[in-house]
């Protein structure tokens, strides 16, 4: 049986930003009902990722106004489009930046989790089926974010991008998994993959940075070396296994070295989640030659060039990048929910602040002043 407003549209509130920089304003908006391959989803819990704060303040960004942000979410599925056969009204669901298709190369490979079709793009504020928003104003057009848009309490996403989950797992913890935990857990877990007794040095401890040393727990590292620039990060980091500490303005040498000097020659794993080219050539010069493996997380700069000896590489010392911590959305994150069911992984500790979805400009002067590292945000009545 149909919901009562599948085929509809659907006036809801929504966060609006009206211009970079600008604070949210909660609107009435309209939603229209989903096209073909498409669902419309109830968002019940929402919380904030850097991404959207950066994509806010627009410095350095295309900026792209009125748009409705929010990428990291929870909720339950309202009506489904033409086509749409793996999900029905009611299915407890993760939307998700990035997609999975099901029959591009990429999605085939077990190796690649980078959809041809559905992979993240940041410009591009309207549905791929032909090229419009779903949301608006009294008919003004609102655009979209990362085909996600969950600071509404109705959106409309790409089935591929859309993951089911277990309708036993709590939507407000799960929610966080949309995006930061998943990409940094994954990278350690399934791109590093870390041996057990083994030493991992985290670049920067931040919610990306923890949930990687999430992973290098999980996976039964003896040695957990977190590498930040604040200093009162370091207690809160050790809920996630960390174990040491070092703040690179803290000595003379590079840090690379430093790491050197207290892993007899250097770190099994490394991971970076800064974004900074500099903590990347330290986070593959620091690993030990022979099996070191580093990985980078981080977005830099587009003009931002890597740099290091080649004899780095000749050693034996191991690059890799990842996307999304290598996982594949719709078929994954449903994983990861079940190990979260399990208690293998704790997701409550990444969640420092719960707020109303009218309080929503609250989490975002939260994360401008370093004091949280998910704000879940509640939209449900």
């Amino acid at each position: 049986m149909p919901s009562a407003t599948a085929g509809k549209v659907i006036t809801c509130k929504a966060a609006v930003a009206w211009a970079a920089g600008e604070p949210l304003k909660i609107e009435e908006v309209q939603v229209a009902p989903p096209q073909a391959m498409e669902v419309r989803i109830k968002i019940c819990y929402t919380s904030l990722c850097r991404t959207d704060l950066v994509f806010w303040q627009a410095k350095g960004q295309t900026p792209i106004f009125p748009r409705i942000f929010g990428h990291e979410a929870a909720g339950v599925v309202e009506s489904v489009g033409e086509g749409v056969t793996d999900m029905k009204e009611g299915d407890h669901v993760l939307p998700v930046f990035t997609g999975e298709c099901g029959d591009c190369r990429h999605c085939k490979s077990e190796e690649s989790n980078m959809c041809d079709l559905l992979r993240i793009n940041t410009d591009r504020g309207v549905m791929i089926s032909d090229g419009k928003s779903r949301f608006s104003i009294r008919g003004q057009p609102i655009y979209h974010f990362l085909g996600t848009s969950t600071f509404s309490e109705y959106t409309v996403a790409h089935v591929g991008c859309v993951a089911k989950i277990n309708p036993a797992a709590p939507l407000s913890k799960t929610c966080i998994l949309s995006c930061g935990v998943s990409t940094g857990m994954g990278a350690t877990l399934n791109v590093a993959k870390p041996k057990k007794g083994s030493t991992v040095a985290i670049f920067n401890l931040g919610g990306v940075g923890l949930a990687a040393a999430e992973g290098a727990r999980i996976a039964g590292a003896s040695r957990i070396i977190g590498i930040d620039l604040v200093p009162g990060r370091f207690e809160k980091a050790k809920e996630f296994g960390v174990t040491e500490y070092i703040n690179p303005k803290d000595h003379q040498k590079p840090v690379q070295e430093v790491i050197a000097e207290r892993t007899d020659g250097g770190a099994d794993y490394s991971v970076e989640c800064t974004g900074n080219i500099n903590a990347m050539i330290q986070a593959f010069e620091c690993v030990h030659d022979g099996w070191g493996v580093a990985v980078l997380v981080g977005v830099p700069h587009s003009e931002a060039a890597f740099t290091t000896s080649p004899v780095n590489f000749l050693n034996e010392k191991t690059l890799k990048g990842t996307f999304f911590g290598n996982y594949k959305p719709k078929s994954d994150l449903p994983g990861l929910v079940e190990r979260y069911l399990r208690k293998e992984l704790e997701l409550e500790k990444f969640i420092t602040h719960e707020i109303s979805f009218g309080e929503i400009n609250k989490a975002f002067d939260y994360m401008m002043q370093g004091e949280s590292l998910r704000c879940v945000i509640k939209l449900e009545n």
